[in-house]
């Protein structure tokens, strides 16, 4: 497996407040986390960089034994990402500057081609085969509300003047419920984890694009922030790309 870590302040951001981050554990697991601090809250860098640091403390360590099936892996990560809510919550409680803080989550918990993904927000993991692309998350948006109830259009909800309101973000209540997702990467595949600066502003179209250009998956992930930056770069840019592609140059 290879892989890039890309993050980029954007073009009209005065802070970055996206967090990612790669891990290896010395039992072959490996756990990919993608942390979006809220924009519109206080010291939004602040809840993005605790929800890192805290899922690597607890990923370096877990023992090999809590991580055996799939069901085990959600259960660990629904219980670490429990604990790390509540600490993002006490803190933001007992420090004033830090009052109403809280982040997106994407958390990808890989055993060599089985991935578990937890998720909270708008955060998105998208999974690229030579065939198809697919989107696994699904947003945690006031859209997708509206799009449940049957209140608004798939095409309506694309330029919805409320696109980027979420309803659901780590350390702004006391408790949280992920979403989960179970899949198995195939050889020749990308996964791509991205917070919404990217997902905003390039399509899935422009994504497969750069993908299947012959360069490195370093180069490709630069190439990603770039078209982002260059359709506007309002918000902060970030991402993580994983490669299975036999064929990568």
């Amino acid at each position: 497996m290879k892989y890039t870590v890309e993050s980029d302040i954007g073009r009209k951001r005065k802070v970055n407040e996206d967090r990612v981050a790669f891990f290896e554990h010395p039992d072959h697991f490996k756990l990919a986390i993608l942390a979006d601090g809220m924009g519109g809250h206080n010291a939004g860098d602040v809840a993005s960089e605790m929800a890192i640091e805290e899922m690597k403390s607890h990923f370096l360590q877990v023992d090999q034994a809590q991580l055996e099936t799939p069901d085990a892996k959600k259960a660990w990560l629904d219980d670490v990402i429990s604990t790390i809510n509540n600490k993002i919550y006490q803190h933001s409680l007992s420090h004033e500057g830090c009052n109403g803080m809280g982040t997106t989550l994407i958390a990808v918990l890989i055993d060599e081609q089985d991935c578990v993904v937890a998720h909270i927000g708008d955060s998105r993991v998208y999974y690229f085969t030579s065939e198809h692309v697919a989107l696994i998350t699904r947003d945690h948006s006031y859209v997708n509300v509206l799009l449940d109830h049957g209140e608004i259009s798939e095409e309506e909800a694309e330029n919805h003047p409320q696109k980027n309101f979420i309803v659901k973000s780590l350390g702004t209540e006391s408790t949280i419920d992920p979403d989960f997702y179970n899949f198995t990467l195939e050889q020749s595949s990308y996964l791509l984890i991205c917070s919404d600066g990217l997902s905003n502003k390039i399509t899935t179209d422009e994504m497969a694009a750069i993908l299947a250009l012959p360069m490195s998956i370093n180069e490709k992930g630069k190439k990603l922030i770039q078209l982002a930056n260059d359709s506007g770069g309002e918000d902060n840019i970030s991402v993580i790309l994983l490669s299975l592609n036999d064929g990568e140059v």
